[in-house]
């Protein structure tokens, strides 16, 4: 809502003082006639005016109108009695802030129609007095053509400027959050692959402590080593995501499952050709994630791994031996999976889950030529 001191147009090219001398100015025209009954005529017009104007900034779409309309004819009869022409710069203003595009044609329409044939009938009767204001009432004509769609404009664009402010902030609290998205996806594959794998191994050397002190003692180390690499890669995550190499993470995935004291094989090219270091880091952090979910949720004895590169694509297929997925399970309702969709995603790749005597986790990324040398994938 609009308060009293807001009624005064702004941002129209003229000065506020201006727009309080036009307030003022139709006094002076009132009291330039002899009859007293036309000076109290014109006074009360004037007074009407500016309450219809003022109500109309805050009355609903259907009042709008009408006040609209009883500004349109006091200004009319101005015009023809007193000669003030000036009051259709008010109503020019406010038709300039009319939202509903119908609406502001056709007030714009009727009010600069009507303006000019009171200001032309007005022109031909009292030429002689009106002689000495025509570059004024050339400015107010000009005015009320041009004044309605400058405001138009400018109240669209202060809305679009709005709103783009809006969608920024709205842009920043979602980078925000997908930032820590990001970041507890990141951690959960590289802590939980690693934890998981010191448990593990715990559990084996628990195992063979009596058994089998030497591989217990190796197991130890083992899980000490882990334990340092996945600090190191811990504080490589916080200075800078590491591009990890398919080949370097079938090393990881082969501790892992030797350690859940599982079958491991793999077949295919650990070393794809012309492929980007980010599609290649991404499928390596698809792969850690496939084999921790094997390690965690498929009570297999086997894991094959194939990796696959055609002129189109590279493809990474992950099969177990497991109890596979029950039937009204929900994959995607998980951390993991979610996580790898998503990365997968980023790079156009797709996820594709088989659970037919055991589980077979398929994921593939088109294969975009680039050179290898011009990559840098040092």
């Amino acid at each position: 809502m609009r308060q009293w001191y807001q009624i005064i147009p702004k941002n129209t090219g003229l000065s506020i003082y201006v727009w309080i001398i036009f307030c003022l100015l139709p006094f002076f025209f009132i009291f330039r006639s002899s009859s007293v009954p036309e000076i109290a005529f014109g006074v009360i017009m004037t007074l009407v005016f500016f309450l219809a104007y003022r109500l109309s900034f805050i009355s609903d779409s259907r009042m709008v109108y009408v006040w609209i309309s009883v500004e349109m004819a006091i200004s009319i009869s101005m015009t023809v009695l007193y000669g003030y022409v000036y009051f259709a710069l008010f109503l020019a203003f406010f038709i300039g802030n009319v939202k509903h595009f119908g609406g502001f044609l056709a007030l714009y329409i009727v009010h600069l129609t009507t303006t000019l044939a009171a200001t032309t009938a007005t022109m031909i009767t009292q030429i002689e007095s009106l002689f000495p204001q025509l570059p004024f009432i050339i400015i107010t004509v000009i005015g009320v053509i041009l004044l309605p769609f400058t405001v138009r404009y400018r109240t669209q664009q202060q809305r679009l400027e709005g709103e783009l402010e809006n969608a920024n902030e709205r842009i920043s609290q979602l980078m925000v959050l997908e930032e820590r998205e990001r970041i507890a996806r990141d951690l959960h594959d590289t802590l939980g692959q690693k934890l998981s794998m010191i448990g593990l191994k715990g559990e084996l050397a628990g195992k063979l402590i009596r058994i089998d002190p030497d591989r217990a003692a190796t197991e130890v180390d083992d899980i000490r080593q882990t334990a340092r690499t996945a600090l190191k890669e811990v504080r490589e995550m916080v200075s800078d995501m590491r591009g990890a190499t398919l080949e370097e993470e079938l090393l990881r995935v082969r501790q892992i499952l030797e350690a859940a004291e599982m079958t491991f094989e793999w077949e295919g090219n650990a070393k794809p050709e012309n492929t980007p270091l980010l599609v290649e880091n991404v499928l390596s952090m698809c792969l850690k994630e496939a084999v921790t979910n094997v390690v965690k949720h498929s009570e297999a004895t086997e894991c094959f791994i194939t990796i696959t590169q055609t002129p189109t694509e590279i493809c990474i297929e992950v099969m177990d031996n497991g109890k596979g997925m029950p039937k009204n399970y929900e994959p995607f309702k998980g951390h993991g999976l979610q996580g790898m969709r998503e990365r997968l995603e980023f790079v156009n790749g797709s996820l594709e889950i088989l659970t037919d005597e055991g589980t077979t986790l398929r994921f593939a990324v088109p294969n975009v030529i680039k050179h290898t040398k011009e990559e840098g994938r040092a």
